[in-house]
């Protein structure tokens, strides 16, 4: 079986990870099992015959069909990979999910038939060599360094009138712990989406940003999620804080929480389905007295539920396969993946905690550096 994976490498997860080189030109990878076949322009052909992971290196115009090449990169690269693919007398080829419509319309006007393989790409991403575990180690922990600076940050601020939270003299607000989050990471070379700052009610949307002031006694959830430039690997953590004393339903809630984060954990091996390690992590959660998934209709302020899954897996996307969660696939060796139960409600807010593993036949390994679990930071 020959497979093509094809796109712009600076973009396309799939292809960068075959090849391990970036570029911000179309590029195709052809592999025949006996010989991977690069095509990319030709000013990247030097760096890439260094760099690239592929056996021999070509551009688009080594294999200019009959009529020409398009003036148009992306056109002229999808007709050079379907005249490569005719010169050596395919007449199939097996794609992946990410294979651009341009080249699949190529291939078909030299004949050549496209077939859909939904693994492609998907399975060599989720067992993680040493080297990716490496780099998602180091992203993961820098990711536990920024949320230690953010809670720190909470907890030893004053509380000022109604309970607003202060830092010299100016108001404590979601949009400045954001801006410490990501002053601390992009000195550290990280490109960092907006983070989770939600204090109060609005952690009870477990993927709201959060916005305005913070106040006292309120779980501020706080969830971080950078992409480092050099690797381009990432890292996914969350911690709760609570300034000032914790009220006893959120430490009723913490106490689930953390017991299912462990249990998703212990669960979380080789062999083992995701859906049977989100069973682990809900069977604590119902166990303690709470519900599972959204409410049918308005949301009742007193219910309390984890409405999520309990994990993802984590590479060179921040949200990749497999899904901890109802009908996730069997755990392999070298998936990295977040094990993250949470509880919220509409009066209270939400809690959340997130770590990162690498899934092995026996115990996972923590990518993080022991970060703190607790809701006090002061």
């Amino acid at each position: 079986m020959t497979t093509l994976i094809a796109g712009i490498p600076a973009a396309n997860d799939t292809l960068f990870h075959a090849i391990r080189f970036s570029a911000g030109d179309p590029a195709a990878l052809i592999d025949s099992g006996s010989e991977r076949l690069l095509i990319i322009r030709d000013i990247e052909m030097n760096r890439a015959a260094t760099s690239a992971r592929a056996d021999r290196i070509a551009c688009p115009a080594d294999f200019a069909p009959e009529g020409g090449l398009s003036g148009d990169r992306e056109t002229a690269t999808a007709q050079a990979t379907a005249e490569a693919v005719r010169r050596a007398g395919l007449t199939s080829i097996t794609a992946d999910r990410t294979l651009p419509l341009s080249f699949v319309d190529a291939l078909r006007g030299v004949g050549v038939a496209v077939e859909y393989d939904p693994e492609l790409g998907v399975a060599a991403r989720r067992s993680k060599d040493e080297e990716e575990i490496d780099a998602l180690r180091a992203c993961q922990q820098d990711t536990q360094a920024a949320i230690r600076v953010a809670c720190e940050l909470i907890a030893g601020a004053e509380a000022g009138e109604g309970g607003l939270l202060q830092v010299d003299d100016e108001v404590l607000t979601s949009e400045r712990v954001r801006t410490c989050i990501d002053r601390y990471l992009l000195d550290r070379g990280y490109d960092n989406p907006t983070s989770i700052v939600a204090g109060g009610p609005q952690g009870a949307d477990c993927h709201d940003h959060g916005r305005g002031a913070l106040r006292t006694e309120e779980p501020v959830i706080i969830d971080v999620f950078p992409r480092s430039k050099a690797s381009r690997y990432n890292g996914d953590c969350t911690r709760t804080v609570v300034h000032g004393e914790v009220p006893p339903a959120v430490l009723r809630m913490h106490a689930a929480v953390l017991e299912a984060k462990q249990a998703g954990e212990a669960r979380a091996r080789a062999g083992v389905t995701g859906e049977e390690v989100h069973s682990a992590t809900t069977d604590v959660i119902t166990a303690h007295g709470y519900e599972l998934g959204l409410p049918e209709e308005a949301a009742d302020p007193g219910r309390i539920a984890m409405v999520h899954g309990t994990g993802h897996g984590v590479g060179l996307a921040v949200h990749e396969p497999p899904l901890l969660d109802s009908g996730g696939p069997a755990l392999v060796v070298g998936d990295v993946v977040t094990v993250e139960p949470g509880l919220y409600g509409p009066a209270i807010g939400g809690l959340r905690l997130e770590d990162m593993v690498v899934v092995t036949d026996a115990a996972p390994e923590d990518l993080g550096a022991g970060l703190p679990l607790g809701l006090t930071w002061a």
